[in-house]
């Protein structure tokens, strides 16, 4: 199995070094994901984060959350949104000092592993995926979900070739019939399931405790020296998740959330309609930020550190989040 090398040692400090050099106050850049459609993205192309936080905010995406931890550790990159809780958890494991601010999304339906059609294999014949070829983006969330599936249905994931491959890599590969199962999220997966079939519903993933979601991270260094501007970009993803809820600028919303994330219009609202974009009191409660997400962020690096994935972990993650910032947008 492929792992993805992790910063560590003297390396790791010039990277929080170059981190804390490179950020300039008239400007910060943010890591996002293409045909990952989230309102966010019409505050984002509409410029509402530029006003809000009085400077330029320059935008870079990533095809997987495992680059987003990389970018943020090298200094070019000082906020992620919806970067996966696992490739968050494998950065924090590893000693790189994270921070995630808040929700961004929650997504079941739209992170899962698909088996190829001519397997014929579903949930009652799971077993014959031992010694099957899968394309699995290591470190993220539909690596972990890949493992806790493969877990539940009892396969031996040592007789299977487990290939390291981004979604949209995978993809394509998975339609030109050199994988057996392959596994991704966004428009990736869509293109997977014109191929195959999943194993498991997103309801039927969480039933299991697969949960699914995403949030929006930064470096502890970053959030202690510009907490404002971080509160500050809080504030405007809460209020472009608001408008999407409120549904009286939807149309508009959609149009311009599908240009930016690379989709067409269609595409794009049967994406949205699997996201949910927890409100800034939700995420405040027990469920997510109030000790939720510590627990399961606790729960990955175990399900990591025992398939072999990460060396070690954490004996806690109550210090990788901090939800002071959102706590701060919602006096605003």
């Amino acid at each position: 199995m492929k792992t993805n090398k992790l910063l560590s040692g003297a390396a790791f400090l010039g990277a929080l070094m170059s981190a804390q050099t490179a950020f300039a106050q008239d400007q910060i850049t943010v890591g996002y994901f293409l045909e990952w459609p989230m309102p966010f993205e019409y505050a984002k192309a509409t410029g509402m984060y530029d006003e809000a936080l009085g400077m330029t905010v320059n935008w870079v995406s990533f095809d997987a959350g495992t680059a987003m931890s990389a970018a943020m550790a090298s200094g070019d990159v000082q906020i992620s949104v919806s970067q996966g809780v696992p490739p968050f958890v494998v950065a924090a494991s590893a000693g790189q000092n994270l921070v995630a601010a808040d929700i961004a999304v929650s997504y079941a339906e739209n992170d899962n592993c698909v088996v190829a059609e001519a397997l014929e294999i579903d949930k009652d014949s799971a077993m014959e995926l031992e010694g099957k070829k899968v394309g699995v983006p290591i470190g993220t969330a539909a690596h972990y979900g890949f493992l806790k599936q493969m877990d539940h249905f009892g396969v031996d994931i040592t007789t299977m070739d487990i290939v390291d491959m981004a979604p949209a890599d995978g993809a394509a590969a998975f339609a030109q019939g050199s994988l057996d199962m392959v596994c991704g999220w966004g428009g990736a997966l869509r293109r997977m399931k014109e191929h195959g079939n999943v194993l498991l519903t997103g309801p039927e993933k969480e039933e299991l405790g697969i949960l699914v979601f995403d949030v929006t991270s930064t470096t502890a260094d970053f959030a202690a020296e510009s907490g404002d501007v971080l509160t500050k970009f809080l504030a405007v993803t809460a209020e472009a998740n608001a408008m999407w809820a409120a549904g009286e600028m939807k149309d508009e919303m959609l149009e311009v959330i599908a240009k930016d994330a690379g989709m067409d219009i269609e595409a794009t609202a049967e994406t949205l309609a699997t996201f949910e974009f927890p409100s800034v009191e939700d995420q405040l409660t027990e469920k997510w930020m109030g000790g939720g997400i510590q627990e399961f962020m606790l729960g990955v690096a175990q399900v990591f550190k025992d398939a072999g994935s990460i060396p070690t972990s954490l004996d806690s993650y109550e210090g990788n989040v901090d939800a002071s910032f959102l706590e701060a947008v919602g006096d605003m």
